[in-house]
């Protein structure tokens, strides 16, 4: 048995190594609420329902997380709010990184995907599959270390689990990160993939590609910057996991404050203030025309 499990036989142990502070617990509460309800009226509003099992499930998780840790602050030493925190603030990010894969395509659909080494398609298939993959590890090693810790065990093995789940997630963002790069490299210099057909949306016919209007460019460089968060939050994880439970940045509040709670609420509120419903939409008549005749076809590629 290790030190922390020992040390949690002890009546009154607090399983944090701290005592999760009041008033920041209600500031991510209150943030992540505010933001939560604003996606799903915002998917409503825009119906773009694909926004619903992402961005806003990724809200729902967050608030129960942090709602847990709530809760910690005022009982420290009770073992449940640590288990479901431990459970929903590993997975929380997760269907939001989904969200970013989607936007990815519709960017795509929009500027041609010759330019893209994958078609939107299989960046929908392949990374949201991934996704789901890193979820379910993630959420299993979060049950496991969960169950330990009420069983007055060490949580290392269900620790390790979770440490897999989060760095086959930042590999899987590491990758799209690559071809997303590609992508936008080809397309401004205009260097298509060979034997690609020049498909796109809002055709520019003296490029012969699509059009990065202004609402383009704030949804690419809030898809960036969204991305960015998300990276570093993974990378924490996986430093702090690597760490273990007994280590000094698991039980280093401020590092978990800024790092996962602060580069989550920076992601969700991108999504937010440069939403897909607003900064995706048709611009013009004949990008209305273009999406008019993909739904006719049955390839109206935002169904999802």
């Amino acid at each position: 048995m290790s030190l922390l499990s020992t040390l949690w036989l002890r009546d009154g142990f607090n399983p944090y190594g701290y005592v999760p502070t009041e008033w920041i617990c209600v500031a991510f509460v209150t943030l992540f609420t505010i933001s939560t309800v604003t996606h799903l009226v915002q998917a409503i509003r825009y119906r773009i329902w694909w926004l619903l099992p992402t961005a806003f499930v990724s809200g729902i998780l967050e608030i129960i997380g942090w709602s847990a840790r709530l809760w910690s602050s005022f009982s420290p030493d009770a073992l449940l709010p640590f288990e479901i925190q431990v459970i929903g603030t590993i997975i929380g990010p997760t269907p939001l990184i989904a969200a970013d894969f989607m936007i990815l395509g519709r960017i795509i659909h929009r500027l041609g995907t010759r330019y893209s080494r994958l078609s939107p398609k299989w960046y929908s298939i392949i990374f949201c599959s991934c996704d789901i993959i890193s979820l379910s590890v993630q959420g299993f090693g979060g049950t496991v270390a969960s169950l330990a810790v009420g069983r007055s065990e060490s949580p290392d093995h269900g620790a390790h689990i979770m440490l897999g789940g989060i760095i086959f997630q930042m590999a899987t963002i590491s990758v799209y990160i690559l071809l997303a790069s590609e992508f936008f490299l080809r397309f401004f210099a205009d260097r298509p993939l060979a034997g690609r057909k020049a498909t796109y949306d809002s055709l520019d016919t003296s490029r012969g590609h699509g059009r990065v209007d202004d609402h383009l460019r704030i949804m690419i460089g809030a898809l960036a910057f969204n991305t960015t968060c998300l990276l570093i939050r993974a990378i924490y994880r996986t430093l702090e996991l690597v760490d273990g439970f007994e280590g000094r940045i698991i039980s280093t509040e401020r590092y978990f404050n800024v790092l996962d709670g602060g580069m989550i609420t920076l992601a969700i509120f991108t999504l937010n203030l440069a939403h897909p419903g607003i900064f995706l939409a048709p611009r013009t008549k004949s990008d209305s025309d273009v999406e008019n005749r993909l739904k006719e076809a049955g390839l109206l590629y935002y169904r999802l």
